[in-house]
């Protein structure tokens, strides 16, 4: 039987892959500093501060998991862009790394992140596309990757990254640009938003847990772009969230400005993904769609 320790098993991502972990009769154990607000039967739940490395070293030997999800990173929307915070998040994920393999570990898989490219490309490919951060959080990413790379080879370790392009969908942070526009349209307040003609790849919460699992599951190594195939326009994402609340008239485009680093366009090659992996997404934005406004309407 697998042993998967998830690290930030409480945040956005991480609440969502512990039940689909659990579907596939694997032994699962999980690390936050908060703990979960509801308990799932036959989860391990463990409260440590992952910076805490004499615990966290304790803990890998009581638990010597065979596999890793690390999740756990700072993300404080707009902040985490330029945080020193990405630093310590670097150290702390290289020693629970040492300390997974120390303790027999066999797969591990991290999530990364799309700011690992050079955006003025647009389509970005794991092969092809130059891996160029204009951040220090980019930045941050990509040196773990390499690292992770590196050790991996040296240590016989099977590992893989996950590049996380755009996601949404319950619990996400309210200040971030689904929730932002769902929940100003349901008070009934003007929902600000750039001109929209930024092409993006959004993916449901749930089905980027799923693409996580499937990966993890597979023998594939290396970067693996995560995304839906499917671009959509954020204005037309933006809109289709007002038509389905009523209350397209509150839509505000071009009524706040585009940041300096927003391209035009920026979307994944998800070759790896589906051919390689055989992943499939199984939301469809106007399902995801529906299902993130269902779970805001409850929570307002």
């Amino acid at each position: 039987m697998k042993k998967v320790l998830v690290t930030g098993a409480n945040g956005f991502i991480g609440r969502s892959i512990v039940p689909l972990l659990m579907k596939k009769g694997m032994e699962v154990h999980c690390i936050d500093i908060k703990s979960p607000e509801e308990s799932i039967p036959g989860v391990c739940w463990h409260q440590v501060n992952l910076m805490d490395s004499e615990k966290m070293l304790k803990l890998m030997l009581d638990i010597k998991p065979t596999h890793l999800l690390h999740f756990a990173w700072f993300a404080v929307p707009c902040e985490y862009w330029t945080s020193p915070e990405n630093i310590h998040w670097v150290q702390a994920s290289l020693a629970l790394l040492q300390r997974f393999v120390q303790c027999g570990g066999q797969r591990v898989v991290m999530a990364g992140t799309c700011a690992e490219y050079d955006w003025n490309y647009g389509y970005c490919s794991e092969d092809l596309t130059p891996l160029k951060p204009a951040t220090l959080y980019g930045v941050c990413k990509h040196s773990l990757q390499m690292m992770l790379s590196a050790f991996s080879l040296q240590m016989g370790l099977s590992f893989a990254w996950g590049r996380i392009f755009f996601l949404y969908g319950p619990y996400e942070h309210p200040d971030r640009l689904v929730p932002s526009v769902v929940r100003s349209l349901l008070k009934g307040t003007t929902a600000k938003c750039s001109h929209g003609e930024q092409l993006r790849d959004f993916l449901h919460v749930q089905d980027v847990a799923s693409a996580f699992v499937s990966i993890l599951e597979s023998e594939v190594c290396g970067p693996v772009n995560i995304g839906s195939g499917n671009p959509i326009k954020i204005k037309d994402m933006a809109l289709m969230i007002g038509e389905k609340i009523g209350r397209g008239d509150l839509i505000a485009l071009d009524a706040i400005p585009v940041g300096p680093n927003d391209p035009v366009l920026l979307l994944p090659n998800i070759h790896k993904l589906h051919h390689e992996i055989g992943w499939k997404p199984t939301y469809t934005i106007s399902t995801g769609l529906s299902d993130t406004i269902e779970w805001w309407r409850c929570q307002e």
